[in-house]
């Protein structure tokens, strides 16, 4: 009658560093804010703290994977050791050339356009869910 709902975890997903190198998390107030403006973007990943302890900042370099394989990271790493001004840059740029596109597209879809997305979505949804909840009545018996 119904499907046992399974877990859909990636494998390899691993947790998504923060500013502060903790897991990224709204309530940590550690996030980049992807539909920000380019200023905010830019605000937050110069604030990022960097341990200075290495040869690069892991918190940038951490977030840095995110968007770049090891192999590319390690050219500019080791072009800008110690430049860690340098590194948070590349870092809004790859941000920049990631989140854009998006941005753009969400501002150019209009409220009136999600509101109608959500009425034909909301009638799709309560057709199915009436013919399943008559299913499942006819099955154990409440109705004919």
């Amino acid at each position: 009658m119904f499907k046992e709902p399974k877990e859909m975890i990636l494998k390899g997903v691993g947790v998504v560093p923060g500013t502060d190198g903790q897991k990224m998390s709204k309530s940590y107030h550690n996030t980049i804010p992807l539909f920000g403006t380019r200023d905010e973007i830019v605000k937050v990943v110069m604030s990022i703290v960097t341990d200075s302890k290495g040869e690069s900042p892991e918190n940038v370099y951490n977030i840095h994977l995110l968007l770049r394989s090891r192999g590319e990271l390690s050219e500019l790493y080791k072009a800008n050791r110690g430049n860690y001004k340098a590194l948070k840059e590349a870092l809004i740029e790859d941000i920049e050339k990631l989140v854009a596109p998006m941005r753009e597209k969400r501002a150019s879809i209009l409220d009136a356009d999600v509101k109608t997305i959500l009425k034909e979505g909301s009638a799709k949804a309560r057709e199915q869910a009436e013919k399943k909840m008559h299913d499942v009545k006819r099955k154990v018996g409440v109705t004919l």
